[in-house]
């Protein structure tokens, strides 16, 4: 099969700044989109200035964010194996990634949504979900995780398979097609004049974008047929131990930090809802919106990750540590310029998705706590994105435990014992100062340790 050697063009001789840009601007321009996906639902929702519709979409977020594990396992992991395989020239075993990663996403999104189909009610409860939100956020969930976990899911992998071979533009039109769709679809699911579904509208235009998501991605490949490395060809599945290992290598310890995410998110919630369905209201707003610089540091960092896994494996340190520095200084100047913005004007931010005053009062205390963690957050997730390009499993595992097991759930209980609600969005920023200097510790030892390598070789 021949393929174009634009890829390796790219990842090998364009200058640092315009191929990271050219990974990353795309990655970092469906984030955006995936954002305003995200707040999409929030902002319709609270259209309807319901507290209770508004509060199920809170309490499922959790469910959604669980999808994240399954995501990163073959996500994360078959696109660091694809791009490190290219980095060897070692075809057969890119091909193999791919088709694994594909066919076990499918598998295991439908036993999600079979799960949490058959364990609903227990599942409502442990969401912190009572006799006045249950209806709505189980609405919510039929669409978005019964009827859509596998849609939702393998659209995202999808994304990761065609970024692994330097496609990020196409990745993210795909990942784009499916949010533009469901910010329009929003308000006629939604809204009274439309099909008037509350909540479980905002689920139902979810379940149908990811679908159209899935859709542009087969013709995508179908188009390219013979020109990519991407193949969902069943005869290429394989369980040989090198791609099962290597896959889960890099997979699980990143499907393990978006699980202990949830548990964060669901102690989080469980919590706030003890305040209130305004308080669930207001900290799933401040959430949303603290997305926004969240979602741009990790499109940098996803973005980055083929240029580093391939130079890693081709043995351009020089090159994969300047990827990695230039990645980390433009990450910073955008998330510190949007940190100091909404710490400045906290009420206004918030004011945009709810008119509701006390939820407004709320979330101006709440959203400046959120907001400080945010340039610690880009760098920790950067760092976590070299381990996993590099193949370093077992760091970004222990990064996680840290973040959620060590520090920030803790954190949850303290603050929420000696401070109240308006303590619980600063857990998150006590971790991440910690991880942030633990990150450039470990990023600097592993630099070292490579270039040291490299030159005892040479």
């Amino acid at each position: 099969m021949q393929k174009s050697d634009d890829k390796v063009v790219l990842f090998e001789q364009t200058p640092i700044p315009k191929a990271v840009a050219q990974l990353a601007v795309p990655t970092v321009l469906s984030s955006l989109v995936m954002i305003l996906y995200n707040l999409a639902d929030t902002f319709w929702v609270g259209v309807l200035n319901d507290p209770v519709q508004n509060a199920a979409v809170t309490l499922a977020a959790p469910v959604l964010l669980a999808f994240n594990a399954v995501n990163n396992l073959f996500g994360v992991g078959s696109s660091s194996m694809m791009s490190r395989a290219l980095g060897r020239k070692d075809f057969d075993t890119v091909y193999k990634s791919s088709s694994f990663g594909f066919y076990c996403c499918i598998i295991c999104g439908t036993i999600f949504s079979l799960l949490c189909t058959i364990f609903m009610q227990p599942l409502l409860e442990m969401l912190g979900a009572d006799a006045v939100t249950t209806q709505a956020t189980q609405e919510y969930l039929f669409w978005t995780v019964q009827c859509g976990a596998v849609p939702a899911i393998l659209n995202v992998v999808m994304a990761y398979l065609v970024r692994a071979e330097g496609s990020a533009m196409h990745a993210s039109i795909g990942t784009m097609s499916g949010c533009l769709l469901n910010i329009i679809l929003d308000p006629v699911f939604i809204l009274p004049w439309g099909f008037n579904m509350g909540a479980g509208g905002g689920g139902c235009a979810t379940f149908i974008s990811n679908c159209v998501a899935c859709l542009y991605f087969f013709v995508l490949l179908m188009v390219k047929k013979g020109k990519t490395y991407v193949c969902i060809d069943p005869k290429k599945f394989s369980l040989r131990k090198d791609i099962v290992m290597g896959v889960c290598a890099v997979g699980v310890p990143a499907s393990i930090q978006n699980l202990l995410n949830v548990t964060g998110m669901t102690i989080l919630n469980n919590f706030s809802s003890s305040y209130g369905a305004n308080a669930v209201a207001a900290i799933g707003i401040c959430q949303k919106i603290s997305m926004v610089p969240m979602y741009v540091s990790q499109g940098i960092s996803q973005g980055v990750m083929p240029l580093v896994s391939y130079n890693y494996s081709s043995g351009n340190i020089f090159r994969m540590k300047n990827a990695v520095n230039f990645a980390r200084k433009a990450a910073l100047s955008v998330i510190i310029f949007v940190a100091v913005l909404f710490f400045v004007f906290p009420g206004f931010w918030v004011s945009l998705f709810m008119k509701n005053e006390v939820i407004i009062e709320y979330g101006s205390h709440l959203m400046r706590g959120f907001c400080l963690a945010l340039p610690f957050l880009s760098i920790d997730f950067l760092a976590v994105g070299v381990f996993q390009a590099v193949g370093m499993g077992r760091e970004s595992l222990l990064f996680a435990i840290l973040r959620k097991i060590v520090l920030e759930i803790p954190a949850l209980f303290i603050l929420n014992a000696a401070v109240g609600l308006y303590g619980l969005a600063y857990a998150q920023f006590c971790a991440e100062v910690i991880l942030a200097t633990a990150a450039i510790l470990v990023l600097n030892r592993l630099f070292k340790r490579l270039e040291n390598t490299q030159l005892s070789d040479s």
